[in-house]
């Protein structure tokens, strides 16, 4: 199964990342299908951390100020394809199966699936690591984190370090970092 490039176009520029298609297929088929509905497009990145990570995909963050960012996702019970064919429909949550399989650690760049620490709760948030964040590996038993990688930014990563060095007021970015377009071909 092929890798796919998804192309991130915000309001500080653009870059691209590939996605682990075949070693990740219901994540990566669950973003690809928000991805390329529209469903990032107006969505502001709502918690910026320096030598942390940069988290985007609620949708309360389409208003870049909501105090509800951070908590939303995907329409309950609407279905998606995964990168190997199989038709799946995200839970009452909004969210999808939890994909512990592959050993992708949380290294600079990569993509990985925001989720609240409770079993199926990821579902469109994701964050971009700009640090090695190996404690948030599924397979790193020092904390109970288990945040699968599903990417891994391939284009103007240096991109991903500045938004993540912005001025901010409580993790959210003072001047606004809107998703204009995220695509994936």
């Amino acid at each position: 199964m092929a890798e796919r490039i998804a192309t991130f176009e915000t309001s500080m520029g653009t870059f691209k990342a590939t996605l682990y298609c075949g070693k990740m297929p219901i994540t990566c088929g669950n973003f690809i299908d928000l991805a390329n509905s529209g469903f990032y497009d107006g969505i502001h990145f709502h918690r910026v951390i320096p030598n942390f990570m940069n988290q985007f995909g609620c949708p309360n963050a389409k208003d870049p100020k909501s105090h509800r960012a951070g908590t939303g996702g995907p329409e309950p019970n609407t279905p998606f394809t995964s990168c190997n064919g199989q038709q799946l429909t995200r839970n009452a949550g909004g969210c999808i199966p939890d994909e512990l399989k592959a050993k992708l650690s949380n290294e600079p760049g990569t993509l990985s699936m925001a989720n609240t620490g409770q079993p199926e709760s990821g579902g469109s948030q994701f964050f971009i690591n700009v640090a090695h964040n190996s404690f948030l590996d599924y397979f790193d038993n020092s904390t109970p984190s288990a945040h699968p990688v599903f990417g891994k930014v391939v284009e103007n990563y240096e991109l991903v370090q500045k938004i993540s060095n912005v001025p901010t007021n409580a993790d959210n970015p003072k001047t606004p970092i809107k998703m204009i377009s995220l695509r994936v071909e």
